[in-house]
C-alpha cells in the first residue's frame, strides 16, 4: 500500500499572518489542504483568496473555543448559543469547558451557522474539521459529540477529519490533548469508527500530528530534526497531518506564548529540502479533494 499524507494547515483566518503563511505554502505545492476559522476576524480574507483559488482544497476549521487571553472570539449564531458562551461572551476557553456546557441543539446549531457564514463568503467548502479537537468529545468523554458530527458530515456531504484506522496509540501526543484512559478510548472510538462507515462519512485512516512534547520545542533547528524523523515514520495508507502556519507579524506571537513555533512550521514547509524528504520517504501528497474522489 502507498503512503499518502494530507498536510492540512489548520486556523485560516485567525491572523493575517496565519492567512499570508497559508496561501503561500499552498502556491508552492508545500501543503494540499487548509480550514477557516469563520468566527474569527481575518475569515473573509481567507475565503476572498480561495474564491479566486479555487484549485485549492479549502474547508472549514469548526469552532467552539478560544484559547488565548486578550485575544478572543464568540459563536457565529447570534441566539441560542449561550451554553457555548464563558462569562464574557466568548467561547470557552478550553475543549473540556466546552464539553462541560454544550448544549447538543446548541452545537448543531452553531456547526450550521458556521458553514453558512463560509458559504455565504463564497467558499466551496472541500471538507471540514475541529478547532482544539473539542467535538471529539476526548477531554471529558462525551462522544457524542462526535456521533453528532458524523451525523451532520453525511447531512451536509462533507469529509471530516477522523481516524478510521486508530488513534488509541497516540494517548501521550501532547498536539491531540487526549485525557481518557487508552482503554476507554479503544473501546469507544472503535464503536465510532464503525458508526462514521455506516453513515458513509469520508475520513482518513490515520491522524498524526506533531507536537511539541520535547526538545523539538526548544529550537527551529530541534524542531527541524524531529520533523525529519516524523516524516520518515509516516505509516502506509491515508494519513493527515496538521500544522499552524504563520509568517511573524507580531500578532501570533502577541497573542500566544508559543506564536513562534507557527513561524517555524511555515520556515520549516517552505523549506525546499524538507519538501525534497517527503518525497525521498516515498509520500505522494494529497488533498481533501483527492481523498473524497478516492474514497467517494
Amino acid at each position: 500500500m502507498d503512503k499518502y499524507l494530507i498536510i492540512n494547515a489548520d486556523d485560516l483566518g485567525s491572523f493575517l499572518g496565519a492567512n499570508l503563511a497559508t496561501f503561500d505554502l499552498l502556491e508552492r505545492g508545500a501543503i494540499t489542504s487548509s480550514t477557516v476559522m469563520t468566527p474569527c476576524p481575518w475569515a473573509k480574507h481567507a475565503v476572498r483568496w480561495a474564491v479566486a483559488h479555487p484549485e485549492y482544497a479549502i474547508g472549514v476549521h469548526l469552532t467552539t473555543t478560544s484559547e488565548w487571553g486578550a485575544y478572543r472570539w464568540g459563536p457565529v449564531s447570534p441566539s441560542g448559543t449561550d451554553s457555548l458562551r464563558d462569562e464574557e461572551g466568548y467561547f470557552w476557553h478550553e475543549s473540556d469547558q466546552f464539553e462541560e456546557h454544550a448544549d447538543m441543539d446548541e452545537v448543531e446549531r452553531e456547526v450550521r451557522a458556521q458553514l453558512a457564514r463560509a458559504k455565504l463568503f463564497g467558499l466551496n467548502p472541500s471538507h471540514w474539521d475541529n478547532h482544539m479537537g473539542s467535538l471529539y468529545g476526548i477531554a471529558t468523554g462525551r462522544l457524542e459529540l462526535l456521533q453528532q458530527i458524523f451525523d451532520l458530515s453525511a447531512d451536509v456531504g462533507l469529509p471530516f477529519r477522523f481516524p478510521l484506522a486508530g488513534l488509541a496509540d497516540q494517548e501521550g501526543n501532547q498536539t491531540l490533548d487526549i485525557q481518557l484512559p487508552k482503554e476507554v478510548l479503544e473501546s469507544m472510538f472503535g464503536q465510532l469508527q464503525a458508526y462514521a462507515k455506516v453513515k458513509g462519512v469520508i475520513c482518513p485512516d490515520y491522524l498524526i500530528p506533531h507536537d511539541y512534547n520535547g526538545p523539538q520545542k526548544e529550537s527551529y533547528d530541534d524542531f527541524r530534526d524531529y520533523m525529519y524523523t516524523f516524516m520518515e515514520e509516516i505509516p502506509h495508507g491515508i494519513t493527515e497531518t496538521y500544522l499552524h502556519p504563520s509568517l511573524d507579524t507580531g500578532e501570533v506571537t502577541t497573542a500566544s506564548g508559543v506564536g513562534i513555533h507557527r513561524i517555524w512550521e511555515y520556515c520549516l514547509y517552505a523549506d525546499e529540502k524538507f519538501q525534497q524528504h517527503i518525497k525521498d520517504c516515498g509520500i505522494q501528497k494529497i488533498s481533501y479533494r483527492d481523498l473524497a474522489k478516492m474514497r467517494g
